[in-house]
């Protein structure tokens, strides 16, 4: 066979496989909403009408900053809310971890770490205890009332040692010290008795419908502890049922890119996911279908990256931290953003990293490669959204 006939078969070849990923393409869009504007409307007015709220307008003044959380001196990669909303724990480049008083800005512990390169960090429901993990491929956790050394250190009290590559995220049970999840750059996500260091679950892994890339982020469901949301660098969201950890419950699709964040929705029902191609999604958690896209065009075909994101406590409005230094307030009703905190005032200046919710839902916090926190609070009559 000449190489003018093997280039004309690898030709046909090559385009015989991209025709099979269009169709392939187009099955999964059939198989995603195609009414997802409006039952994605009729779904978030449904709940917010349940929680007595009904939809309101959104300005300038109705959130701003009111405080700027300074003390990292590298690049804030993460945080998290206690549950009693005043404490913040954040994860920064400079390899501390610094658990801060929301209400008056002190730092009440400074903690260094075994392993500098953190990327993630959560609060265990009490509030007693503070876990992160990163490039060590170890989840630590440290429980603020012990004892300091003698350098002022506070030490480890369990190293969960498991993962084959870096922990990308990590979030406790609701309403359990005891019970941690963490997902990995190994493809998997992993469950923990914190008390006893062992590990209970993996999630994904040799397993046929688990992840086929690393694994970026993780969502518990809080109204189903048992459920649990994954985005992975395979452009997929997975959901599990800690019961049953030898498969995937579900399969989203949709991201054309890296899901580098996911949040449940206040109901428990749907979650929401960010994406490297610069779209937030809402599914439906029971169907698997794509209720709604957030995205916005920029010029020059511009893609701002998601990095994370957060609904307030009815639903109504869904916050998403950009690339570029943006953090948008979506209107999930229309899809519309109705403010850009990062055209305000004293906003960041570097990559939104992270951001969360305080629990009663009254502040937003969030974290930048600027190497500070802001806190954005809902002014006047708007209170709780």
């Amino acid at each position: 066979m000449s190489v003018a006939e093997l280039k004309e078969r690898h030709a046909a070849s090559t385009a015989a496989v991209n025709a099979l990923r269009e169709k392939l393409k187009q099955k999964r869009l059939l198989l995603l909403d195609t009414d997802g504007e409006g039952r994605s409307a009729r779904i978030v007015a449904g709940y917010a009408k349940a929680q007595s709220r009904t939809a309101v307008s959104f300005g300038p003044t109705d959130l701003v900053c009111c405080r700027t959380l300074q003390g990292h001196t590298g690049k804030v990669y993460s945080l998290d809310w206690t549950p009693e909303k005043n404490r913040i724990v954040s994860a920064s480049q400079d390899g501390r971890l610094i658990v801060w008083n929301a209400l008056t800005s002190q730092k009440t512990h400074a903690i260094k770490l075994p392993c500098a390169w953190v990327m993630t960090c959560a609060f265990s429901p009490t509030g007693q205890s503070v876990a992160c993990g990163g490039l060590d491929s170890i989840c630590s956790i440290f429980n603020l009332n012990s004892q300091a050394d003698k350098d002022g250190n506070l030490p480890v009290s369990r190293m969960l040692s498991g993962h084959k590559g870096y922990v990308s995220s990590c979030q406790y049970l609701p309403d359990e010290d005891t019970r941690l999840i963490t997902s990995s750059g190994d493809q998997t996500c992993m469950l923990w008795d914190v008390t006893t260091g062992q590990r209970i679950s993996v999630f994904g892994g040799e397993f046929p419908s688990g992840h086929t890339a690393d694994v970026l982020s993780i969502s518990i469901n809080g109204s189903n502890t048992n459920m649990f949301v994954s985005g992975s660098c395979d452009a997929t969201a997975r959901l599990w049922d800690t019961r049953i950890a030898s498969r995937a419950v579900r399969t989203f699709h949709g991201h054309e890119g890296d899901v580098n964040t996911v949040k449940f929705f206040p109901d428990g029902q749907r979650f929401g996911s960010g994406s490297d191609d610069g779209t937030c999604r809402l599914f439906d958690m029971r169907t698997g279908h794509q209720l709604q896209v957030y995205s916005q065009q920029h010029g020059d075909n511009e893609v701002t990256i998601v990095t994370s994101i957060a609904f307030s406590i009815s639903g109504r409005l869904l916050f998403a931290g950009y690339s570029n230094g943006d953090c948008h307030v979506w209107d999930t009703l229309v899809g519309k953003v109705v403010l850009n905190l990062g055209s305000l005032q004293n906003s960041h200046e570097g990559r939104i990293s992270c951001l969360g919710l305080s629990a009663d839902g009254s502040a937003l916090c969030t974290g930048s490669w600027d190497r500070n926190l802001k806190i954005w609070a809902f002014g006047g009559h708007r209170r709780v959204i």
